[in-house]
């Protein structure tokens, strides 16, 4: 019964993801997606991407890692489950191969890519064994894969909009579980180093990435107000009274990270496991 209710709970939490995420690109490239981008560049040289290399960008997104691999000359193939995505990376990564696949399945024969590269897309996916495993086997061997996941426990930075929920008192919605426990074990060296080496994936090293995400006030509450991502979600059910209160508590939590230009600094951690087949 354990498997039966561990496999269900993935389930409702993909499908979760795809109701979250659905129609959001260009509030997310409004938002959040200047941070997600910062690993980019580490990302890649983990899964050593150069000129002339076949590179998979899984969870694409808005096609920041697609983008940067093109630039190197790799020859990048992007993928993602939301339509609004597919149509941002096209855009900014026009180079790229982009089609529609959802994790933990991928539209290729085994052995396609010299590296396959997922940045922050972990998070999105309920069957996370599942997920490296294919990764692994759109891999021809040698090759590298080099994966980013938010960091546990996070940085002040991370927690600055939960904690105005919080202060708040905004309740959780009933539509929003709280993800998957194994999820949690992920965001620690030792979690995604034993994932991907369960997966088969040989050499495989973690190292945490540290930085100081620099925005505005306004920029940064443009994520949730433009329902953006899981606390975009939790926000957009809220009252209208409430969301005016969490609002209220969010400008009064980020005087904490306000420097004498005005903007935030706000602390972040990530993740970056690699690993060869």
């Amino acid at each position: 019964m354990a498997g039966v209710g561990a496999a269900a709970e993935a389930d409702a939490y993909d499908a979760l993801e795809r109701r979250i995420w659905d129609g959001r690109a260009d509030a997310y490239a409004a938002s959040f997606a200047r941070l997600c981008a910062h690993p980019v560049p580490a990302l890649l040289d983990a899964a050593g991407v150069q000129a002339g290399r076949a590179v998979l960008d899984v969870g694409t997104g808005t096609g920041a890692a697609a983008a940067a691999g093109c630039a190197r000359g790799a020859r990048v193939t992007a993928v993602d489950a939301e339509p609004s995505m597919l149509a941002a990376t096209r855009r900014n990564a026009p180079e790229a191969a982009v089609h529609a696949a959802t994790l933990p399945e991928l539209p290729f024969a085994d052995g396609t890519f010299d590296a396959v590269v997922g940045n922050f897309v972990l998070n999105h996916v309920g069957r996370q064994g599942a997920a490296v495993a294919e990764l692994r086997r759109v891999l021809r061997p040698g090759g590298r894969l080099a994966l980013t996941v938010w960091a546990q426990p996070p940085l002040p930075g991370q927690t600055l909009l939960g904690r105005a929920v919080e202060a708040a008192g905004a309740p959780r919605p009933a539509h929003l579980p709280p993800a998957p426990a194994a999820l949690q074990a992920t965001g620690t060296p030792e979690g995604l180093t034993a994932l991907v080496a369960g997966a088969g994936l040989r050499d495989a090293d973690c190292r945490t990435l540290r930085w100081n995400h620099r925005t505005s006030a306004e920029d940064w509450w443009a994520g949730p107000a433009g329902r953006v991502a899981f606390i975009g979600e939790l926000l957009h059910s809220q009252t209208p009274e409430m969301r005016a209160a969490v609002k209220r508590e969010f400008e009064r939590l980020a005087e904490e990270f306000r420097g004498p230009d005005g903007e935030l600094a706000l602390p972040h951690a990530a993740l970056l496991v690699s690993g060869r087949r």
